[in-house]
C-alpha cells in the first residue's frame, strides 16, 4: 500500500477499516455459528444411528425424534451466537478504560511522570518530545517490566485515553536514536487511526474465541473426572464423561475455527498498515537508520516475542511480532522482519548486531545532547509578536503528519522551561498549580483577587506551590502556554473524582476573577474539559454523525465570525470571513455579530463540528487559517488559538517553528 501523507485521508482510511472488520466479524460469527450447528446436527445423527427408533411401531417417536434432529442444532446455534455476542460486548465494556486496561492486562506499570531511574527519564523524555511535536497530550507511559524481548504498543481510543508501553527490552537494549524510532511508530498508529482500529479488533473478537476456551475447559473436567472414582455407565444414556469430552472436543475444534478466522482478520487488518507506521516514523524522525536498527537488534537472540498469558489476543497491537502466529507466516500481524529492514536499509547485510544494555552513563550523555543539533532558534529567546501568515499555513498542512524539526523544536522547548515548571508539571500537585499559574492576570488588583479564590478553593499545597512558580510562568513564552497543558494532562488524570471536582470548580473561579472570559483562558478551558472529563465524567465520545457541511452552516458562521472579530475587528472581519468562506463552497456561512459568537456559542458549535467525519474536518481547518491570515498578521496568541481549535476538533496541529525555513510534502496555499 502506498503511503498517504495526508492525516485526513488516513483517519478515512481508518474508519473505513473499521466497516470492513465489521463486515468480516459478521462472517466469521456466521462461519463458527454454522459449525456449532454442523457438529450438533452430527452429533444427533450420530446418536439416533446408536439408538434406532422404531418407526413403523411408534409415529410419536419418530415425530418427537424429527423434532429434536431440528431442534438440537438450532438450539446450539443460537447460543454459540448468544456465547459469542456476550463475549463481544463484555470485552467491548472492559476496553473502555481505554489503552491502560490493555496495558495492564500485559503486566504492564505505569511509570512515574517524574521518575528519576536514567532508564525510564529518557523513555519519557522521548514520548514527552514526540507528544509535544504532534501537538497531542502526552499518553501515559507503561513499562512490561517481566518482558525481556524488544516490543511495545499504543493503545486506546482516542489521544485523549491513548498509552505508550514498550518492553523492559526495548527501554534497556535500544540507543536512543533506534528507541525514538519505536516511539515514532507508535505515536503514527495513534495519528493514523489505527489505534482505535485496533483495540475494537480486541473487543469484537474476544467472542468468537470464547468457544475454544470452553472447550478447553470442558476436556479438562472430563479428565479430572475420569480420574476419580469409576461409576457405572447408564445402559441408556452411556457414561456422562464421555459426552462431556466429546462435547469439549468439539468445542476446540470450533475454537480453532475462531482462532483461525480471529488471526486472519487481524493479519488483514495489521500486515500494510505496519509499512505505513514504519514510513511515517521515518518522515518524524528523518532517521531510517533508527528505526531499522531496532528490528535489527529483534533478530538477535532476544527477539520479540512476549511471555505474558494475553499477548495473543493483542498480538496485532505489537511493534513487532509478538506472539507465534504458525510456521508459514500466511497468519502473521506484521510483514517478515528482513522486508521491513530491507524498506528502511536496502544496504543491510543481513547481518544481526548482539545485544547489550545500554550503560547509565552513555544514557546521561544521550539526554544532554538530544534535541539540540540542527536548530536554530531556541523557544526562550525573544520573538516578533506577528508570525507570517505562510507559516501558519504550513502548520496547518502538517495536521496529523509532524516532521523531523517539530520534534527537535519540542526538544528544546522541553530544556528551555524552567525546572522547577518543568518538575512540577510532571506531578499532580505540580500540574495543578501550573494549570492555574497559567491563568494569573497581569493586572496587579485581579492576581490579588485570584490569588484569594486560590487560598478559599485549592488545597493548601497547592496554593502555595502556585504562588512560589508565578515568577517563573509569567516570564514563559506564550507558546509555551499549550504545551504545558499537553505535559500535565498524565498528571491530571491522576487526581482522584473529588479532586477533580474541587479543580475544575477552582478553575473556573480564577477565570471568572476578571469578570470576563479571554479567548486564551477559554481555549485553556475548552482542551483541559475535552480531554479530562471522559475520565471523571460520564460522557461519550464525539461520533461521527455527519458525511457533509451543507448542514453545519450556523457552525461554521459562529466558528469563523468569532475568530474574524478576534483577529480583524468590526471593519476588516467582513473580509476575514469571505476568506473563509471561498474554502467552503456550497455551504452558507455569514457574518454573525458578536453577541450571537461569543464562546458559549463557539463551545456548542465546535461541539457539533466534531461530529463531522474526519475528512471534512480539513476544509474546516483550511478555512480557520483563511480567517486570521486574511490581514496577512498573525499574533502568536492567534496562532495557539489555531492550534486549540484544531485540538477540540481532533485534528492534532504540530507547534509553530520559529527560525529557518521547513520544508513540507504539502504546500496549497490556504
Amino acid at each position: 500500500m502506498p503511503m498517504s501523507t495526508d492525516f485526513f485521508e488516513r483517519q478515512d482510511a481508518a474508519r473505513r477499516g473499521t466497516t470492513w472488520l465489521v463486515a468480516m466479524f459478521v462472517l466469521g460469527v456466521i462461519a463458527v455459528v454454522g459449525g456449532t450447528m454442523l457438529v450438533a446436527w452430527l452429533a444427533v445423527e450420530g446418536f439416533e444411528g446408536s439408538h434406532p427408533v422404531a418407526s413403523e411401531y411408534d409415529p410419536a417417536a419418530a415425530t418427537e425424534a424429527e423434532l429434536v434432529r431440528l431442534a438440537v442444532p438450532g438450539a446450539a446455534g443460537a447460543g454459540a451466537l448468544l456465547l459469542i455476542a456476550v463475549g463481544s460486548l463484555y470485552k467491548v465494556a472492559q476496553l473502555r478504560g481505554g489503552g491502560h486496561v490493555v496495558a495492564e492486562n500485559l503486566g504492564g506499570r505505569r511509570v512515574a511522570a517524574d521518575a528519576t531511574d536514567p532508564t525510564e527519564r529518557r523513555l519519557l523524555n522521548v514520548v514527552e518530545e514526540m507528544a509535544l511535536a504532534s501537538g497531542v497530550p502526552t499518553p501515559p507511559v507503561f513499562l512490561l517490566r517481566d518482558e525481556p524481548a524488544i516490543n511495545a504498543f499504543a493503545a486506546g481510543y482516542t489521544p485523549s485515553d491513548a498509552v505508550v508501553a514498550v518492553t523492559r527490552g526495548t527501554a534497556e537494549q535500544l540507543s536512543r536514536d533506534e528507541l525514538q524510532g519505536v516511539v515514532a511508530h507508535e505515536f503514527s498508529h495513534i495519528l493514523n487511526g489505527d489505534m482505535r482500529l485496533n483495540i475494537r479488533l480486541i473487543g469484537v473478537l474476544h467472542g468468537i474465541l470464547l468457544l475454544g476456551l470452553i472447550g478447553r475447559i470442558m476436556v479438562r473436567l472430563a479428565a479430572n473426572a475420569s480420574r476419580g472414582p469409576r461409576r457405572s455407565s447408564n445402559k441408556k444414556g452411556g457414561d456422562p464423561t464421555a459426552y462431556l469430552f466429546a462435547i469439549g472436543l468439539a468445542l476446540i475444534v470450533l475454537g480453532y475455527l475462531g482462532t483461525l478466522i480471529g488471526n486472519f482478520i487481524k493479519a488483514a487488518v495489521s500486515r500494510q498498515r505496519e509499512y505505513l507506521a514504519d514510513a511515517s516514523a521515518v518522515q518524524f524522525t528523518r532517521n531510517p537508520g533508527g528505526l531499522a536498527g531496532a528490528l535489527k537488534r529483534i533478530g538477535a537472540a532476544l527477539g520479540s516475542r512476549l511471555v505474558a498469558p494475553n499477548a495473543s489476543e493483542a498480538s496485532h497491537l505489537f511493534f513487532a511480532q509478538g506472539v507465534f502466529e504458525g510456521i508459514t507466516g500466511l497468519l502473521a500481524t506484521h510483514p517478515p522482519l528482513e522486508a521491513r529492514i530491507r524498506r528502511l536499509d536496502p544496504q543491510w547485510d543481513g547481518k544481526f548486531p548482539a545485544a547489550a544494555a545500554v550503560p547509565p552513563a552513555a544514557l546521561e550523555r544521550e539526554e544532554q545532547a538530544a534535541g539540540l543539533a540542527g536548530f536554530d532558534e531556541r523557544p526562550g529567546s525573544p520573538i516578533a509578536a506577528v508570525v507570517p501568515a505562510h507559516r501558519v499555513r504550513e502548520a496547518v498542512h502538517q495536521v496529523g503528519d509532524p516532521r523531523e524539526p517539530h520534534r527537535q523544536y519540542a526538544a528544546s522547548l522541553l530544556r528551555s522551561l524552567p525546572r522547577p515548571v518543568l518538575d512540577s508539571v510532571r506531578e499532580p500537585y505540580g500540574a495543578r498549580a501550573v494549570m492555574f499559574g497559567l491563568l494569573a492576570d497581569r493586572s496587579a488588583d485581579i492576581r490579588q483577587k485570584q490569588l484569594g479564590v486560590l487560598e478559599r478553593l485549592a488545597a493548601p499545597d497547592v496554593a502555595s506551590l502556585t504562588r512560589r512558580l508565578l515568577p517563573d510562568l509569567d516570564g514563559l513564552d506564550v507558546r509555551a502556554r499549550l504545551p504545558l497543558v499537553d505535559l500535565a494532562l498524565p498528571s491530571l488524570r491522576a487526581m482522584s473524582p473529588s479532586q477533580y471536582a474541587d479543580f475544575l470548580k477552582c478553575f473556573q473561579e480564577l477565570v471568572a476573577a476578571d469578570d470576563r472570559l479571554g479567548l486564551f483562558e477559554w481555549t485553556l478551558y475548552r482542551v483541559l474539559l475535552r480531554h479530562l472529563r471522559p475520565q471523571f465524567e460520564k460522557s461519550a465520545p464525539p461520533r461521527a454523525s455527519y458525511y457533509g457541511l451543507q448542514r453545519m452552516g450556523r457552525q461554521c458562521s459562529v466558528l469563523f465570525s468569532a475568530l474574524a472579530h478576534a483577529d480583524a475587528g468590526v471593519e476588516g472581519a467582513a473580509a476575514a470571513l469571505a476568506r473563509a468562506a471561498e474554502k467552503l463552497p456550497g455551504v452558507a456561512i455569514e457574518l454573525l455579530p458578536p453577541q450571537q459568537c461569543g464562546l458559549a456559542p463557539l463551545s456548542g458549535a465546535l461541539e457539533d463540528l466534531a461530529t463531522v467525519v474526519e475528512k471534512q474536518r480539513r476544509p474546516i481547518i483550511d478555512a480557520c487559517a483563511a480567517c486570521i491570515c486574511a490581514d496577512r498578521e498573525v499574533t502568536v496568541a492567534e496562532a495557539e488559538l489555531l492550534r486549540g481549535v484544531c485540538d477540540m476538533l481532533d485534528c492534532p496541529m504540530p507547534p509553530l517553528l520559529p527560525g529557518g525555513p521547513v520544508l513540507f510534502a504539502h504546500s496549497a496555499a490556504v
